[in-house]
């Protein structure tokens, strides 16, 4: 700052003002001292600075799979958010390992983040309750934390299980398999509770050689169909927990010569923008991921600004979207 004075021609606290505004500075002093800047390459330590303050302005989202077109547009939402507050979004992929995703809440919580988004991971009331004691802000997306004192943003994924399977029902499918996610993850367990309950009450028993553990990924829900199909009788429809595996559904069910739907309805869940361009176009549930990463940074930014908010929990909808890769079973 003295160099930049100096190039400058004005005093080191006038430079100091440009750069922090923290006091008024005339237009023509603005302009020299920003000049001067630029000649010596100056570049201000906003982290010493940030620190100084108590804020580093950068807030850290911890997701369970950034291959996820899913979580990328949830994080696109709230990337938009914290850019319009002026904050920097440092991301960590957990893979959905509680040790992992332990490992990065230590590492953003060292880098001095001004809160942490928590998005669908392994993420227990343990790591909440350890961050709040260190008076770090905190919002968990995609998952419902009803015992815990956090605010979240998260979907009725046993409404949207139910919409799917009540869908297939209607279209006069009996037989409806199911590829669930990781056990452990609670939007996946409301889904295949929700594809239960419509079957109950459809007055139909679920057989559970048609239901089968996936990992959200396109792997699995390949290697369903390949499952099912060796099933006499085999399923005339498919609900996949989320769009990943129904792409990987269709991709199996096309390569054993399978025409979708007209040998074997699939359906999704996310709708995330591949899902209209697959062949054929997905039917799935709608989830409105940038308004999800949207309205979770908002309460982030709110916490931080007022730490003693009561806990919000915020409910969105969730709608079904119906295109072609559903249909009436053929042997109706």
């Amino acid at each position: 700052m003295r160099d930049v004075a100096e190039h400058a021609g004005v005093s080191v606290a006038t430079v100091s003002h440009v750069i922090n505004d923290t006091r008024p500075v005339s237009d023509h002093l603005r302009m020299r001292v920003q000049g001067s800047m630029n000649q010596l390459g100056y570049q201000p330590n906003r982290l010493a600075r940030s620190l100084r303050r108590g804020k580093t302005h950068t807030i850290g989202m911890i997701v369970a799979d950034s291959a996820n077109p899913f979580f990328a547009e949830v994080a696109r939402g709230v990337e938009d958010t914290t850019f319009g507050h002026n904050h920097s979004l440092i991301l960590c992929n957990s893979d959905g390992d509680l040790d992992k995703e332990l490992f990065y809440v230590n590492r953003l919580a060292e880098k001095q983040v001004d809160g942490i988004l928590f998005v669908a991971a392994g993420v227990s009331g343990e790591h909440i309750l350890a961050l709040q004691r260190r008076f770090l802000p905190v919002v968990v997306i995609d998952r419902d934390l009803p015992d815990v004192a956090v605010d979240s943003v998260f979907t009725d994924n046993r409404r949207g299980g139910y919409l799917v399977t009540q869908h297939l029902l209607a279209l006069g499918h009996r037989r409806i398999a199911c590829v669930t996610g990781p056990s452990d993850v609670t939007p996946s367990a409301d889904r295949v509770a929700g594809y239960r309950r419509a079957l109950q009450d459809a007055g139909i028993d679920v057989d559970e050689r048609l239901v089968i553990r996936g990992d959200f990924d396109y792997e699995s829900g390949y290697g369903a169909v390949e499952q099912f199909l060796k099933s006499k009788p085999g399923p005339s429809a498919l609900f996949a927990c989320n769009d990943l595996m129904a792409m990987g559904a269709i991709s199996a069910a096309t390569k054993m010569g399978l025409h979708v739907p007209a040998d074997l309805s699939i359906v999704g869940y996310d709708d995330v923008r591949l899902a209209s361009f697959t062949v054929p176009p997905l039917t799935t549930i709608e989830q409105p991921k940038h308004e999800i990463g949207v309205l979770a940074a908002t309460l982030l930014f709110q916490r931080i600004q007022q730490p003693d908010l009561p806990p919000r929990r915020r409910l969105l909808e969730t709608s079904l979207k119906i295109r072609q890769s559903t249909a009436p079973p053929t042997n109706s």
